[in-house]
């Protein structure tokens, strides 16, 4: 009995993962014989705690199609600069026809946006946001859009530290002359 016990209390899930399926589509292709049908499935997958990723699956079958875009996901998933919950700094981003932009927001707030941008944002862990897309209503290319720009957040996050970092403390002139 004991060891039962024990069991149940170590057995974690084994998937901790927010996994969302955005989109299914039915695509067809005709060849000689007439058409092929196939699906693709968007995927986004996050752990809820600044890393995210989406995938794209093609399969004959709906469930196969999602599970490939699952683990694509899973494979480009990157980690995202949050501050208090939101972002550090607004940014906008375009990817194909449909442009985004993605604005930090108060404590309290929640999450203000669309439906493939919601997924994204929700996967990430961020509680406080205001987004919102322009143009294409293309959910592939909005999906593409927002990670671009989540991921910019990174790279520019990243340079402001090292510019911060390599400038130090300030010297005087009459320090430098003196040490020279």
């Amino acid at each position: 009995m004991r060891n039962t016990e024990r069991k149940e209390k170590t057995a974690r899930p084994k998937n901790d993962m927010i996994e969302k399926v955005i989109q299914i589509d039915r695509v067809s292709r005709t060849v000689k014989g007439g058409r092929r049908i196939r699906f693709r499935a968007l995927v986004v997958v996050g752990d809820g705690k600044g890393k995210v990723g989406i995938g794209v699956g093609k399969a004959g079958d709906v469930s196969l199609a999602i599970s490939k875009a699952n683990t694509k996901a899973r494979r480009k998933m990157f980690n995202v600069t949050i501050v208090n919950e939101t972002i550090p700094y607004e940014v906008t981003r375009v990817s194909g026809g449909a442009r985004i932009y993605l604005k930090p927001a108060r404590k309290g707030t929640s999450v203000i946006a669309g439906g493939t941008i919601r997924a994204i944002i929700e996967a990430v862990g961020i509680r406080n946001i205001v987004a919102k897309s322009h143009g294409s209503a293309n959910k592939l290319n909005i999906a593409q859009a927002t990670l671009g720009a989540l991921r910019s957040l990174n790279k520019l996050s990243a340079l402001y530290d090292t510019n911060k970092a390599e400038k130090g403390p300030k010297k005087n002139a009459t320090q430098t002359k003196k040490n020279s």
